[in-house]
């Protein structure tokens, strides 16, 4: 009897790890399918003139992105000025001082506010930037982009500091150390590069955002210039041309969308090397 259980837990085993691996190769091939997709697509049109070239009018075939390239940078670096420092905060207070109702309602906020349609975050900064300024602005979509990064930054803040033994803080406090020079000099900067990691993929998550943006920084054909004017992004772009009935954008829009995918990816690939790094270190 304790032979044929063995045998039948045996064969349940090798059917399970079958069946996952299985899941794991579709999950890769789509992937794969997506990446080479995109890829085949957006080398066509991408070309020196694409980084350096402003979009030529309608009808005129060439031209570049070099605008909304730029403009998409801008609007991230404006994110992470709006939102990382809010979220790293409040996930630095929930994970050392969140043991209590406060905290608890701090992370179900920030869940509640994770889930909700990214649309729905591009018409509050409307109403609240766009409607008082009565035009559109990269300090807009600035702001609709760092109100998405915040609950994702406390998230991703409060789990890598509470991955820092709780040793390591009553070593500090043994020492005599008040509690804020213990998080700011011992658990910050043992948990630096986890923190880095998290605001990598943080960044990487709202730099292919579209939504929020066509209601806030709109989109402009030419450089943008300030904080206070609309502003060109490749998300934005990538949907104009892709709507569009010429050929010509089409395909630029393949390129647009190569050269997200190409940004995104090396942001996480830079991520998981951060954090690869880390637990060696450690």
């Amino acid at each position: 009897m304790e032979l044929t259980a063995y045998r039948r837990r045996l064969w349940i085993n090798k059917l399970a790890f079958t069946a996952t691996a299985f899941c794991a190769g579709i999950t890769l091939s789509v992937l794969f399918f997506i990446l080479g997709y995109v890829t085949i697509h957006g080398l066509s049109a991408l070309n020196w003139n694409f980084f350096t070239q402003l979009p030529k009018p309608v009808g005129e075939s060439g031209g570049g992105m070099a605008n909304a390239i730029a403009g998409t940078f801008k609007l991230i670096f404006g994110a992470s000025l709006v939102g990382l420092p809010i979220g790293i905060l409040g996930g630095i207070y929930v994970a050392e001082f969140g043991k209590n109702k406060t905290g608890f309602f701090v992370r179900y906020a920030a869940d509640i506010i994770n889930g909700v349609p990214s649309i729905v975050m591009g018409i509050f900064a409307y109403t609240m930037v766009v409607l008082p300024m009565k035009h559109f602005s990269a300090l807009a979509g600035a702001v609709a982009l760092g109100i998405m990064l915040i609950p994702i930054a406390v998230r991703s803040t409060e789990e890598f500091l509470t991955l820092v033994p709780m040793s390591i803080r009553e070593a500090g406090l043994a020492l005599g150390l008040p509690q804020w020079k213990v998080i700011l000099r011992i658990v910050i900067p043992t948990a630096f590069r986890g923190l880095l990691t998290g605001v990598l993929l943080d960044l990487s998550r709202v730099s292919g955002e579209t939504a929020p943006l066509l209601f806030t920084a709109f989109g402009n054909r030419y450089w943008g210039s300030g904080w206070l004017n609309p502003i060109s992004s490749l998300p934005v772009m990538i949907y104009t041309y892709a709507v569009s009935p010429y050929e010509d954008w089409h395909r630029q829009a393949w390129a647009a969308a190569l050269v997200l995918l190409i940004v995104v990816l090396i942001t996480n690939v830079g991520a998981r090397l951060v954090m690869r790094r880390q637990v060696r270190v450690s």
